[in-house]
């Protein structure tokens, strides 16, 4: 069986491989990428949401399975890169007049500090907004894709299976 890097640069190489007309960048053409990470570094903000928005749906994956996802890969992701998907979240809530403080007491979070916050407390706001603002979840997702690279393969698979076969069918 293979890992999940390699499950994963296998998706990653057959979506970059597809007809690139369904996923528009400002180029004109989806370029080849190496792995998640290449992905992730080589990519535009807009080719990433565009992708991820296609990719993580309600329609695709259910809420009842991507919260336990989220809380699992928030886990394993770096202190320094949860605290930025925090941020991330907490920025984009309060462009919707959502407060920390309104979100701490919603969603019982230990803090409205992103810095201070928990793996679960982020995973919390990350379910939150995927099940609520699936648009604030696509728009954090594009800045912070890392927490794509620990999402377990039946749900990139899931998700990423729809795009792609739609992509490999038009070659």
């Amino acid at each position: 069986m293979a890992s999940s890097d390699q499950y994963k640069r296998q998706i990653m190489n057959d979506l970059a491989g597809g007809n690139t007309e369904s996923l528009p960048d400002e180029s004109g053409s989806l370029e080849n990428y190496d792995n998640f990470d290449d992905f992730a570094q080589r990519s535009s903000r807009d080719e990433r949401r565009n992708l991820f928005s296609r990719a993580f749906h309600h329609n695709r994956v259910s809420s009842a399975e991507m919260e336990p996802e989220l809380q699992r890969a928030i886990a394993q992701i770096k202190p320094n890169e949860r605290d930025d998907v925090a941020h991330e979240f907490l920025k984009q809530f309060k462009k919707r007049g959502l407060s920390e403080k309104d979100l701490e007491q919603q969603l019982g979070l230990s803090s409205h500090h992103g810095s201070k916050m928990s793996a679960d407390d982020v995973g919390k706001l990350a379910g939150f907004a995927y099940h609520n603002h699936p648009d604030i979840f696509h728009e954090v997702l594009a800045d912070q894709p890392v927490l794509v690279k620990f999402l377990s393969n039946p749900v990139v698979g899931a998700a990423m299976g729809a795009v792609a076969a739609k992509w490999l069918g038009r070659r």
